[in-house]
């Protein structure tokens, strides 16, 4: 069962890869700064450097959230297949979803249904994830907002050529420092899962931090996922929030990079996805309010709002099959397997690819202005 929790973590740190490489990338592929094959390379990278900068996440996983003295690696396993199989619904939408918060809510779901809610931890629940999933977009709107604003307002009398220019510098180095900062962040998140599933076991003493092994394996899930590229995503975050400019992409970067590893260093499971959504939109307001998409916005604010309940249903339901015994955990991974192939081929019928990726799915609208006056 432990080796059964150990594959499917890493085919959740797979997932949240390539469901996050828009967080770093979307901006620079949009703007040109990067193109899209070299953008997925870069972050698969410094998605893998990042997994050995810090341990302080994962340990708030491992021995925070929940009581891992009452819950066993089966119930673990159903939280992570609530979480794989929101992010893969997601995906599919192109909605730039927290893949981090899709794993707290399976794993609180599956805890709630085997254990009961005294063996959740709700002080850390709202100190640790839902006061930073309502804090972080918002300060980094707001200071990505700013940003914009005033590296405009430096550049008013600059020559265009060279401001071109040293934008695009910029905007690389601030992007390849969020894909560290993603790795950094991100996949502590399946080290500390792994972790958890280990001291439940007996493997790891409790409040034991991720061995080397766990470190490197989910370093190069991580890395793996982001290489592919969720392109359905970075289309999103990209071209459909509104048509940025390298100014823009440059401080949009800069701010995520800064909250990101500053969560990281205060061992807080920040949702990079929230930061860098929240940036973006920041930077893009920051140029003229009325090119956002603001109903792209409302649908991302939806998905937001959606995830952890969402996840913690599926996962309540998968950890009440699971938990019947060894028929139970082979339905679950029966059905969650056919789930997320399912949602592979509906893909499969409309794709988006590093070919296609900053072309727009549908006609400007009203709401959708594609130029700035």
């Amino acid at each position: 069962m432990v080796v059964i929790v150990v594959v499917t973590a890493l085919a959740f740190d797979f997932t949240n890869g390539f469901h996050d490489t828009a967080n770093a990338m979307a901006p620079s592929i949009a703007t040109g700064a990067l193109s899209p094959r070299a953008a997925v390379a870069i972050a698969g990278v410094l998605n893998l450097v990042g997994a050995f900068l810090s341990v302080e996440v994962a340990r708030t996983i491992s021995s925070g959230l929940v009581d891992e003295a009452r819950i066993t690696p089966v119930v673990i396993f159903a939280g992570l297949v609530g979480a794989i199989l929101w992010n893969l619904t997601t995906w599919f939408l192109g909605l730039p979803s927290s893949s981090s918060h899709a794993l707290f809510g399976g794993l609180i779901g599956a805890v709630l249904v085997a254990a009961g809610p005294e063996a959740v931890h709700a002080g850390t629940v709202v100190t640790k994830v839902v006061v930073p999933a309502v804090v972080s977009p918002v300060l980094a709107g707001l200071v990505a907002l700013s940003a914009t604003y005033l590296a405009y307002w430096i550049t008013t009398r600059a020559d265009p050529v060279t401001a071109h220019r040293g934008f695009r510098a910029g905007q690389v180095v601030s992007a390849s420092t969020v894909a560290l900062a993603h790795g950094a962040n991100d996949a502590q998140k399946t080290m500390g899962v792994i972790t958890l599933a280990l001291i439940t076991a007996g493997v790891l003493a409790p409040d034991a931090g991720p061995p080397l092994w766990v470190i490197v394996s989910a370093g190069l899930a991580i890395a793996a996922g982001s290489y592919v590229g969720g392109w359905r995503i970075i289309r999103t975050l990209g071209r459909r929030v509104s048509d940025l400019e390298r100014t823009q992409g440059f401080a949009a970067d800069t701010t995520s990079a800064a909250v990101i590893l500053t969560s990281t260093h205060l061992g807080i499971p920040l949702s990079t996805t929230q930061v860098c959504t929240g940036s973006i939109f920041g930077a893009a307001a920051g140029r003229r309010l009325h090119v956002v998409r603001w109903r792209v916005a409302g649908q991302v604010a939806l998905a937001w709002t959606a995830t952890l309940p969402a996840a913690a249903v599926v996962g309540a339901a998968a950890s009440f099959v699971a938990t019947r015994g060894p028929e139970g955990v082979v339905a679950v991974a029966v059905c969650g397997s056919a789930l997320a192939a399912g949602i592979w081929f509906a893909a499969r019928r409309n794709p988006v690819s590093a070919v296609n990726v900053n072309d727009l799915p549908e006609p400007p609208g009203p709401d959708r202005t594609l130029t700035a006056p």
